[in-house]
């Protein structure tokens, strides 16, 4: 449990230690935290020396929130995140994205690595996240409302903000980047799901699946702040390519794609007012 308490707390830290305001988030998921070499970094912090804060358990993730510029826009990146598999309550998990707020963000950028559920989908495909279905067992909200943070029913109707939708469209066409659009559906974890589960996942309307962001967004939208979000498709499970994971195989295609992802970001906070 992240409490309002020590979520100040850690804020007061970043703010005796931090000159400037960020005015986007970003989270960087599995493999794909190579962005922060394109950030002009002002401040780095080891998540260990932040007070409350979690620390990432995965050995993807550096465990690192970075404060600079990118596209010429203040921002603090989380090299690195939390899942609920790692046995962090789901409070711990969104602690950061309520921390950022608290610090200035306007918009909170996510990315995350992905199965394929669509047939339409490659590996190192991007999908922008238009909608998700949410199948972890616990919510971030649950348990008594934090009233700085929004009110008790927060409305998920554009979980995905449409307008940085079409801007990040925009600077696909732009780029010359193939880019996808679909429904993500997250899952408890850490293992990768079984074929049954896999065709139990495109029935109920899912493209792609994963272990994260939906705590996250919720968290993000309970603030009203507007998220824009993209899955790497790191492995395909759809019947035709359904093989074995082979999580090198995994990080390899998060890599391969990273550069197209940093390419979207980038443009897409150019394009921010």
């Amino acid at each position: 449990m992240s409490t309002l308490k020590e979520i100040k707390q850690a804020t007061d830290y970043l703010r005796d230690r931090v000159d400037f305001k960020p005015e986007v988030g970003i989270i960087l998921g599995t493999g794909l935290g190579a962005l922060v070499e394109d950030i002009q970094i002002k401040y780095s912090f080891s998540y260990k020396d932040i007070p409350h804060f979690p620390v990432s358990t995965v050995e993807t993730h550096s465990g690192k929130l970075i404060f600079g510029e990118l596209s010429s826009k203040k921002v603090v990146a989380m090299q690195g995140r939390f899942h609920y598999y790692e046995g962090y309550s789901m409070q711990q998990i969104v602690m950061p994205v309520r921390m950022m707020y608290l610090l200035g963000i306007q918009y909170l950028f996510i990315s995350n690595a992905a199965g394929g559920l669509n047939k339409g989908l490659e590996l190192s495909d991007l999908m922008i996240i238009k909608d998700h279905i949410n199948l972890f067992p616990e919510n971030p909200l649950r348990g008594q409302n934090i009233d700085d943070f929004g009110g008790r029913f927060p409305d998920m109707y554009d979980a995905y903000d449409p307008n940085l939708i079409a801007l990040a469209k925009e600077v696909a066409k732009e780029e010359h980047i193939d880019i996808k659009e679909g429904v993500y559906a997250g899952v408890q974890g850490p293992n990768l799901e079984t074929p049954a589960e896999y065709r139990y996942l495109d029935t109920i309307g899912a493209d792609a699946v994963g272990m994260s962001t939906i705590p996250e967004n919720i968290a993000a939208r309970h603030i009203q702040i507007p998220v824009f979000a993209v899955s790497v498709i790191t492995d395909l499970c759809y019947a035709e390519k359904l093989k074995p994971a082979a999580i090198p195989e995994i990080i390899g295609a998060a890599i391969n794609a990273e550069p197209k992802m940093t390419k979207i970001f980038k443009g897409l906070l150019k394009k921010l007012g």
